[in-house]
């Protein structure tokens, strides 16, 4: 292991459970809580007393993530639920995101930071629409690792054919989107069968536990093997006696190591200096690496202010014409002709929609030209031109720097989730479009 895998060397794994409505997501992560001891017995005594209040003899381990009235009263989950857990041997966050059609946007949302994502199967019905829908969303926000959980399986008597057929034909599916790492795990979280414990119905099946899976797959990246981004947050400029010539650029960074020597450029301008120095947490250092929080110092006096990006290796070339898949999460349906602000990192600016090349059809992935608009939750291609040059590295190769949102000048509101480039490795790309002028 090298000198900067060892220094950011991390325990944490963010993961998302997605999957159709009633599958078991809730009831899965329930009991991925109270099996791995990290649920607080007032938090179990709670649960229980709202199961017997509703008839049930058994806790309800749905409970301990459905926190909204709605959803328990319904059954369901409506809106991302975040949960925070340990083991020994590593820390969690996990998304629980709704299953139902209409709430693809929130699987958008938990997943858009994952490094996992655990896609849930009724094993009585197989892989559905809204299975296929899920894979297709967590390889379009090319999630690293897919783990296949086979649920309900003490329904289906624990028959190794039901799950042997359903991980074929999911991980086919998925691995046609561009998905490499597919792990099916045979469960059922209401016996607990497989999701921290072993189960003893199942000994045809010699995988891991998903505990197991979760604490043992590897997560994060060798940041010395990627470009450095710093996007600048604020400028600090103390101009107080001690620190009279003091000029710092602060911000976390993105991706990367950055080394005091490193020879950086500073974009959009494209002007090149050196780092001449890194404080951490009021300390200075050499070295510094992503997701660290530091201020940079540079050798030269060049017009830096939030926005900019302080970039080492391979730089992107900043450009005002943006080609992005797109997932609209508004109501209001994203048109060609819209008037939008693109927030990027720390920079905000003001863009047009001038084209949308085409809408995907997630359950079959083909492309449907001629879209005028982009409804709720629908994914698309679409091509902007901004007011100002951006430096958008593809999202296939950072998804720090690749990603953006469009946002409603008018009231702020959040429209839509952008990444930079095609949708999947499997799309053809899309025709350029004409020239236009807009500032």
């Amino acid at each position: 292991m090298s000198t900067t895998q060892e220094a950011t060397a991390t325990s944490l794994l963010r993961f998302a459970t997605a999957g159709s409505v009633d599958d078991g997501k809730s009831t899965l992560v329930g009991r991925l809580l109270h099996d791995s001891k990290s649920v607080l017995a007032d938090q179990l005594e709670a649960v229980e007393r709202a199961s017997l209040s509703r008839g049930q003899e058994a806790p309800d381990l749905a409970l301990l993530t459905d926190g909204l009235r709605a959803e328990r009263e319904q059954g369901i989950t409506i809106d991302v639920a975040y949960r925070y857990f340990a083991t020994a041997r590593r820390r969690f966050i996990l998304a629980d995101t709704p299953g139902h059609v209409q709430y693809t946007r929130n699987m958008v949302t938990g997943a858009s930071t994952a490094e996992l994502a655990v896609v849930l199967v009724d094993a009585r019905n197989g892989v559905v629409e809204q299975t296929r829908r899920h894979a297709a969303v967590a390889a379009l926000l090319r999630v690293p690792h897919v783990v296949l959980a086979v649920n309900k399986m003490d329904l289906v008597e624990y028959a190794e054919p039901v799950f042997a057929a359903i991980a074929e034909e999911f991980t086919a599916y998925a691995a046609s989107l561009g998905v490499t790492d597919i792990v099916a795990i045979p469960i059922s979280a209401l016996a607990g069968d497989n999701v921290v414990e072993p189960s003893a119905h199942m000994d045809w099946y010699g995988g891991p536990t998903l505990l197991e899976h979760l604490e043992n797959v590897p997560v994060g990246t060798d940041p010395s093997d990627e470009p450095a981004r710093f996007p600048v947050q604020y400028v600090i400029r103390p101009q107080t006696a001690e620190h009279p010539d003091y000029r710092g650029y602060a911000g976390q960074l993105a991706s990367g190591v950055l080394r005091v020597g490193d020879s950086v450029t500073v974009l959009p301008a494209g002007r090149t200096t050196t780092v001449t120095g890194i404080d951490a947490l009021g300390t200075e250092t050499d070295i510094a690496w992503a997701p660290q929080s530091v201020t940079v110092r540079l050798a030269d006096d060049i017009d830096i202010s939030r926005g900019d990006l302080i970039a080492a290796g391979p730089t992107p070339v900043p450009t005002k014409d943006v080609e992005a898949t797109v997932c609209h999460l508004n109501e209001r349906p994203l048109t060609v002709g819209a008037k939008v602000l693109l927030k990027h990192t720390t920079r905000t600016v003001r863009a047009l929609v001038k084209d949308i090349t085409y809408r995907i059809d997630i359950d079959s992935l083909e492309q449907r030209s001629g879209a005028q608009g982009l409804e709720v939750n629908e994914i698309g291609h679409v091509v902007l031109r901004t007011a100002e040059p951006l430096a958008l590295d593809p999202y296939t190769d950072n998804r720090r720097t690749g990603s953006f949102l469009l946002i409603d000048p008018a009231d702020g509101t959040t429209l839509t989730a952008g990444m930079a480039g095609e949708a999947f490795e499997t799309t053809p790309t899309a025709q350029e479009p004409d020239e236009e002028d807009w500032v």
